[in-house]
């Protein structure tokens, strides 16, 4: 979502993009590793935006963390998917799927967080990722309609309710 960081950075935000690896077969181990190198030493006024596994990469990292972030903006963000298209996507989706978080220490790490979905996501069960979104991490919950997985391949670009989500979690630190 390059457009997303154009808007923030107008506002004044600094806003790091990481190159994930191995984006053909993303794991745990590996994206949590990356991204704790990019991040370096994480403060009060660090936020996270995440896209669907991103989300799940975000989740992992603040459950390593032993002091918290300001907040969270989670796009498309799951604990379970459905209608994987094939052996390979649900391959690579199981381990994300299976291997538990410790939801305490991730909400200690996370006072503050939002969950944008949409009511139509071919992967995402909208009313149980809500549901668990609220309980497990007390995230509130923004649902766009006709969505899909909110993506360009979608035919979903721009939304303003990313930007009005970041500016309503930056507000209120």
């Amino acid at each position: 979502m390059p457009w997303a960081k154009t808007a923030l950075e107008k506002e004044g935000v600094k806003v790091m993009v990481p190159d994930m690896p191995h984006t053909e077969a993303p794991e745990i181990g590996e994206w949590v590793e990356y991204l704790k190198s990019i991040v370096g030493t994480p403060d009060k006024d660090t936020y996270f935006i995440g896209h669907s596994i991103g989300c799940q990469t975000i989740l992992r990292y603040l459950e390593t963390l032993n002091a918290p972030v300001d907040g969270a903006i989670f796009v498309a963000g799951w604990f379970n998917l459905i209608n994987l298209e094939g052996p390979e996507a649900e391959a690579i989706a199981k381990p994300w799927v299976e291997t538990p978080m410790d939801f305490k220490k991730i909400r200690a790490n996370l006072p503050r967080s939002i969950l944008v979905l949409s009511d139509n996501d071919p992967f995402v069960p909208h009313e149980e990722t809500k549901k668990q979104f609220e309980e497990r991490l007390g995230s509130e919950v923004v649902t766009i309609k006709s969505a899909g997985h909110i993506t360009s391949d979608d035919g979903f670009g721009p939304f303003p309710q990313l930007i009005e989500s970041f500016q309503k979690l930056s507000a209120s630190s």
